[in-house]
């Protein structure tokens, strides 16, 4: 008989975990599939449904969007396994008692490292050459269950937040399905999660993508990648603001440059000065528009060498 599964899920990085398990419906039958609520979403905001709730309206599966949990709301669905990606909203004590086999979550880190809602912004920040899926038992502590399986990731030169997730959530889905069988046949070893390697991973905050030019350019090159799509790497120019969404590091020498001078413009790019070395700047995007290449955005806005970023100006 196929392992009953009721799956929490909201954002884009759940949705291959929910096609996963449809697509082994002989071993996993997804008998309830729950999301938030309809929300604002873009740049519009308008209301609009979530990610998983367009993929379980493709699928052909069984939904629920509440407001709040409670374990009155799966009466009448027994299953045996519950599993969790980026729902969004704590999972109550009473709902994760619900299901025989454990409420298993599916995390973008190498638990107990970068545990919290931006894992993957925070290793790229921080410089990681590898990063991980974790599944694991949930439990009331945030991400801090025992571990169940782990996959190792490498991340990529270059590689963004946003790249970097979609890899992440392809192989989350992959890890959780061998999971899911060597649970069924009793193959499955949990251990604790190692408390003196936990680290934590919260939200970014606007104001944590502002650029620092004093730093070097190898810092604000990770945050850029960081902050893709969410704050965005964002620095003050000509009384407003834009964000920088693509850069590399380049070999350019400005020592005496002051940091934020732009010291080199070609038709593709924009080399600006940073506390140590120099950033190449390739994609931005001005305030209230769209994301473009340093070559359409200097065609309607000229810079040129020695003009400054990061410097608030009327």
């Amino acid at each position: 008989m196929p392992m009953r599964v009721i799956f929490f899920g909201t954002s884009e990085f759940a949705v291959p975990s929910l096609e996963a398990l449809a697509a082994a419906a002989s071993s996993q039958t997804v008998v309830m599939c729950v999301t938030q609520p309809d929300r604002p979403r873009g740049r519009g905001l308008g209301v609009a449904p979530s990610p998983v709730k367009r993929a379980a309206a493709r699928l052909g599966l069984p939904l629920m969007q509440p407001e709040r949990l409670a374990a009155a709301l799966f009466q009448g669905l027994p299953h045996e396994v519950g599993v969790v990606a980026a729902y969004g909203q704590l999972i109550p004590q009473e709902v994760l008692a619900l299901p025989t086999q454990g409420m298993l979550g599916v995390h973008p880190s190498l638990l107990p490292k970068y545990r919290g809602a931006a894992p993957v912004a925070w290793a790229i920040l921080n410089g990681e050459a590898t990063t991980g899926v974790s599944i694991f038992k949930l439990n009331k502590r945030l991400d801090a269950g025992e571990l169940l399986l782990q996959e190792t990731v490498p991340i990529e030169a270059g590689e963004d937040a946003h790249t970097l997730t979609a890899r992440l959530a392809r192989c989350g889905a992959q890890t959780l399905l061998r999971t899911l069988e060597m649970l069924a046949a009793g193959r499955i070893r949990v251990h604790a999660q190692d408390e003196s390697r936990a680290s934590l991973a919260p939200k970014l905050t606007k104001a944590q993508g502002e650029i620092d030019w004093q730093k070097p350019a190898e810092v604000i090159e990770r945050l850029v990648r960081a902050t893709v799509p969410w704050p965005g790497a964002a620095t003050a120019w000509r009384g407003g603001s834009l964000k920088i969404v693509s850069a590399g590091l380049g070999e350019h020498r400005a020592q005496k440059a002051v940091p934020g001078t732009v010291v080199d413009v070609t038709a593709d790019s924009l080399a600006v000065a940073a506390g140590q070395g120099t950033l190449i700047i390739r994609e931005v995007q001005p305030a209230g528009k769209r994301r473009m290449g340093v070559r359409e955005f200097l065609a309607g806005h000229p810079i040129k060498v020695g003009d400054i970023l990061g410097v608030v100006s009327d």
